[in-house]
């Protein structure tokens, strides 16, 4: 995203929408996997539908008895994952205790696995090419209109979670702010959508958004003359999470990202072990671009980096400065070949993947404030010499 004068919008969802549900049980299932077998191969998906939820995918591991641990596990993980989310309803949601839940769990394929595993080595999981992106406009790096967006989910469901509130657990929210001469000068708009118990009227409810949600997150210094608020804008909404909407894993890639603020591969993050770039390669590119922003050397940088299937080395990287460089960009480049090792195995030594971190990411994205950088490295600085 390069905006010098105009508008820009993102999103952020609870995780009681359906898609973010999927996500977190596919990245419980790739947790347990690594909490039994560090190098094991997970591809986990997640299909969620009027009170059925289905947990399939690719999975290699160094002993039998793991695998079949984990296969005897899922059905309580799906369940636990539930009531953690906050659901329990199936007239409104998802019953936790009653819902279906079926598991079909496979063998990667043998192929895939030799491409991969090369003789002691490790090649990229999938070929693609993965996104980075840091930004000034924040503490944490990140884009305004993301982070306050992820802030109002963030603190909505923070009250959800402390009871006698009227929120339930699927939530929208969307933030547009006004950029000129690049830099973010004011909020234009507010969109919140939250699902609610029925003894609210449309009325109550936005009016108890407006004063718990809203008030506490988007400051008055920031709302612009032509600010606009948006509050359940489809009116009443009692019926939430996959008894509403079908969920699938790897929707919401944009809101795990940067809001789009940058470009993205096309490749989700959830239920992937970090042998598959998708995943490892998108926080490495995160770590890279953020260290360049922390160490002043850029104001805003998009990374990319790409991959070929079986091979350890990037194809590709290149760095994007959007003209706020204090160095010449090729300097940067130089400087990101020399201090970071992107193969696969560089990235997973360096970040320390090969731990049950996961589950944590599937909500309030996978970058930003939310993460604590002791647990995910890829948020850490002090790289960049």
């Amino acid at each position: 995203m390069s905006i010098k004068n105009g508008l820009f919008t993102s999103e952020s969802v609870s995780a009681g929408h359906p898609d973010k549900l999927c996500d977190r049980i596919s990245d419980t299932i790739l947790d347990e996997f690594l909490h039994h077998d560090p190098h094991a191969r997970v591809a986990c998906e997640t299909m969620a539908a009027h009170g059925k939820i289905i947990v399939t995918g690719e999975f290699q591991t160094s002993k039998n008895e793991v695998f079949d641990k984990v296969q005897s596990n899922a059905v309580p993980l799906v369940r636990q994952a539930l009531r953690d989310i906050g659901y329990g309803s199936k007239e409104s949601d998802i019953d936790p205790d009653t819902c279906d839940v079926e598991v079909l769990f496979n063998n990667q394929s043998s192929q895939i696995s030799g491409g991969v595993d090369q003789g002691g080595s490790l090649g990229a999981g999938d070929q693609g090419m993965m996104f980075g992106y840091a930004t000034d406009e924040t503490e944490d790096l990140m884009p305004l209109s993301w982070s306050l967006a992820t802030d109002l989910i963030a603190h909505g469901t923070q009250i959800m979670h402390q009871g006698s509130s009227p929120l339930k657990p699927d939530a929208k929210s969307q933030v547009t702010v006004r950029y000129v001469g690049g830099q973010p000068v004011g909020i234009q708009a507010v969109v919140l959508s939250w699902q609610h118990h029925s003894e609210y009227t449309v009325e109550k409810i936005r009016e108890w958004l407006v004063h718990n949600v809203i008030d506490p997150i988007i400051p008055e210094s920031l709302r612009l003359p032509e600010f606009k608020l948006y509050l359940n804008p489809a009116g009443y909404w009692t019926i939430g999470g996959s008894k509403g909407d079908t969920g699938l894993t790897g929707r919401k890639i944009i809101v795990d990202s940067y809001g789009g603020a940058c470009p993205h591969g096309g490749g989700a993050f959830s239920g992937k072990d970090p042998t598959k770039v998708d995943r490892s390669g998108a926080y490495a590119a995160r770590w890279v671009a953020k260290n360049i922003v922390a160490a002043g050397l850029a104001k805003r940088c998009t990374i990319q980096i790409a991959y070929a299937i079986g091979v350890s080395e990037p194809v590709s990287i290149s760095v994007d400065t959007h003209r706020t460089g204090s160095i010449d960009e090729k300097e940067i480049e130089a400087l990101v070949m020399d201090q970071f090792d992107l193969t696969p195995s560089g990235i997973i030594q360096q970040l320390d993947l090969l731990r049950p971190i996961y589950k944590d990411t599937s909500s309030l994205g996978h970058f930003g404030k939310y993460h604590d950088p002791l647990l995910h490295k890829w948020e850490c600085t002090g790289q960049i010499a």
